[in-house]
């Protein structure tokens, strides 16, 4: 047995008495910042160049971001630009507020303070790493010599922004980097020494960034040490707890989640989930999330394909089929108990008229987000006999009979079968039209049946019928019944085509205005007990009965020849 997993130290828990967290609940949005510009795309095989940063940065500001972290100016000559082009060319919106980050090194934060001159609002972000590893393994320092890193970019901030001459309104964000894995008490310690250097008051809050770097711990760990960060920190109210998480097990989103629950005010993260490793904070899954359980996100995700779009042009990256509210296959259905639930909740919303959304295995209306309705049923062999029957409703307006739906789905699931993969909609109507309105006739009306009414409640029907045995023969044939369906039964007997029995029918429209067609489906009982379908259509909603049943009959008898 592989014995590896020894090497790994197991994280240790704080202790945290009587946690409030567990029973709070997420009741409104956070404050988002987006950090796509920069923590998104530092982490890109090939960074964003300047038109796309521009068009990424517009897509953000169209969402509703009103915070949304540029860059890190002081780090390379292309941020530099990428900064001052957003602020000379008016690329930022007034109530939109940038942010730049920077290490807390005197010479960066100088040239911070010069890229961002001429910005109407600005957060300036800065950070060192304050975790025991790193403390240990980079740094070589103790905690009051990073502690001393931390002051001294604050009092340098603080001098620069006090001597500033433009109209920039700034604000302080710091980040204890590696907060998951520092001693929690030095994390508040660090954090209400900065928030003293920088003149935090209530009027003007700093805010204090948690990242959770790198994913250490379950989401119920970090959400102990953001509850105990808050419980400790003095002078609270002069702060807003912000929480950055990343992906590295999986669990950026509920670590947010929970974070939330422990009183953050503030979510950094980037659109799906784009960051180093296996990513940040995924800010549409947490926004979407909110929007499920009735809560405004405060963000604009009604048109996510078309985010989707410039997210993968400007990044590169590829969204995987199954990323949540997004990926290509998150509102299909293969699988047929999943198929018949959704068809039978779409039908329970249009007949309820429920102002919730109540459709099982969709926690949210595609409609919402921008997605359409024609791929949520997607047909395979796994396919169940709702699928099928959604697919021709939603896409062509056959709305089968729930009788005939089984009859219907073998057909389908015989093709699968045959072809071994998925079928596509178009494929579904072939085999509707080929065994239900296209079947070989051997029976068939010549030119148009007559219906009339002869009083009484009486119809008669009378046509001419072509039988195609060895040789086509026609014949004159009338009968006269309770209605349409039955005269026609009887007419068809008087030629000896019988012992077929009516069992039921249902009838719609499949067209609207002078073009109107209905659509009539048949059921039978064939001479040996066996049940069939059969359609008939046309613009004359009796003629459509007539030839349903013809065609079930013709089915059954094809069927007979074939066994």
């Amino acid at each position: 047995m592989n014995q590896s997993y020894k090497k790994y130290k197991p994280f240790k828990q704080i202790n945290l008495k009587n946690r409030q967290w567990p029973d709070n609940v997420i009741d409104k949005a956070p404050i988002w910042c987006s950090v796509d510009l920069r923590d998104g795309n530092q982490a890109l095989i090939d960074p964003m160049n300047l038109q796309e940063k521009l068009e990424f940065f517009k897509a953000l500001c169209d969402m509703g971001f009103k915070e949304i972290e540029i860059g890190f100016p002081s780090a390379s000559e292309t941020e530099y630009e990428i900064c001052r082009e957003l602020i000379e060319g008016n690329h930022i919106p007034d109530d939109v507020t940038i942010q730049v980050l920077v290490q807390a090194r005197e010479h960066l934060i100088r040239k911070t303070f010069e890229a961002i001159e001429g910005a109407k609002n600005v957060i300036v972000h800065f950070y060192n790493s304050t975790s025991t590893l790193q403390r240990k393994v980079v740094f070589k320092k103790d905690k009051a010599g990073i502690t001393d890193i931390a002051v001294k970019g604050a009092k340098l901030i603080k001098e620069l922004t006090d001597a500033y001459t433009g109209d920039t309104n700034i604000r302080f964000e710091y980040s204890p980097e590696s907060f998951s894995g520092t001693e929690v008490d030095f994390s508040v310690d660090i954090c209400s020494k900065v928030m003293q250097e920088l003149g935090a008051t209530k009027e003007n809050p700093v805010i204090l960034n948690l990242p959770n770097t790198v994913e250490m711990c379950t989401p119920n760990t970090y959400a102990d040490q953001v509850e105990y960060f808050i419980k400790h920190l003095p002078n609270r109210e002069a702060a807003i707890i912000s929480v950055h998480p990343h992906n590295d097990r999986g669990c950026g989103v509920a670590a947010a989640e929970l974070a939330l629950l422990a009183g953050a005010e503030r979510v950094e993260g980037t659109l799906f989930g784009n960051g180093e490793r296996t990513g940040n904070l995924d800010i549409v899954t947490v926004g979407l999330n909110m929007f499920t359980q009735g809560v405004d996100p405060k963000l604009d995700f009604s048109n996510l394909p078309k985010y989707k779009e410039i997210y993968e042009r400007c990044t590169n990256m590829k969204i995987h089929e199954r990323t949540p509210y997004i990926g290509e296959l998150v509102f299909t259905a293969f699988s047929g108990s999943h198929q018949d639930a959704i068809n039978k909740g779409m039908e329970y919303m249009k007949e309820s008229g429920t102002d919730y959304w109540e459709i099982p295995y969709l926690p949210i209306d595609p409609a919402d987000v921008g997605r359409q309705y024609e791929p949520i049923i997607r047909i395979n062999s796994q396919s169940g006999k709702g699928g099928a029957a959604f697919v021709m409703a939603n896409n062509y307006g056959y709305k089968m009979p729930k009788q005939m739906h089984p009859e219907f789905s073998k057909l389908v699931q015989k093709k699968c079968d045959e072809l071994g993969r998925e079928l596509v909609p178009s494929e579904l109507m072939e085999i509707f039209e080929e065994n239900y309105i296209n079947t070989k006739r051997k029976y068939e009306i010549v030119g148009h049946p007559t219906v009339t009414e002869i009083g009484d409640d009486k119809i008669r029907v009378t046509g001419l019928l072509r039988t195609d045995g060895d040789e086509k023969t026609d014949v004159n044939i009338c009968g006269e019944g309770n209605g349409p369906i039955d005269a026609f039964f009887r007419a068809l007997a008087s030629v000896g085509v019988c012992d077929y029995k009516f069992i039921n029918y249902e009838q719609h429209a499949i067209s609207t205005g002078s073009d109107s067609k209905a659509v009539s489906y048949i059921q039978l009982m064939t001479p040996d007990g066996k049940s069939i379908f059969g359609v008939g259509i046309s613009s004359n909603i009796y003629r459509s009965s007539l030839f349903g049943v013809l065609n079930a009959i013709n089915r059954a008898e094809l069927e007979k020849e074939n066994n």
